[in-house]
């Protein structure tokens, strides 16, 4: 296993600020600081791991369809077969209420990281990938658990 790039690392734990302050949004833990943020950052904690969550999953959906380029036969129409399906999870699945939202958001981020091991044990991820997603799938379901219980 290799060391995650310093770029990769510091933009993924860039990618999880919105699904951070969101859960601070709803825990009440915002000490009013967003009164000086974008309105995209502002209001209903809930709505902005909707609104992010619902941009990021397809973005995975994109990477995976990258890693599946490097695949040949089968493997190419198994790894670009399964790669579309975080993204059409999400168009067929938004929920009907922040609750079913957040919920369908968490089972399509699991559900990613399940993929991602698939593409790491077929080669076609670098080393480290493994190593940071875990990480950062962690913390968005953490997030997005606040979102759904708290």
């Amino acid at each position: 296993m290799s060391r995650i790039p310093a770029p990769a690392l510091l933009l993924g734990i860039a990618g999880l600020i919105p699904f951070v302050w969101a859960a601070l949004l709803i825990l009440g833990l915002s000490g009013g600081r967003e009164a000086n943020l974008p309105p995209a950052l502002s209001g209903d904690g809930r709505l902005i791991m909707i609104r992010y969550g619902g941009i990021i999953l397809p973005f995975m959906s994109g990477v995976l369809w990258g890693f599946a380029t490097k695949a040949s036969g089968g493997r190419a129409v198994a790894a670009y077969a399964l790669s579309v399906l975080p993204a059409l999870w999400w168009f067929f699945m938004p929920g009907t209420g922040a609750v079913s939202a957040l919920t369908n958001l968490a089972t399509g981020f699991l559900a990613v990281l399940i993929l991602d091991f698939f593409f790491h044990r077929w080669n076609l991820t670098p080393g480290w990938w493994m190593t940071l997603r875990i990480q950062l799938t962690v913390i968005v379901l953490i997030c997005l658990a606040i979102g759904i219980w708290a």
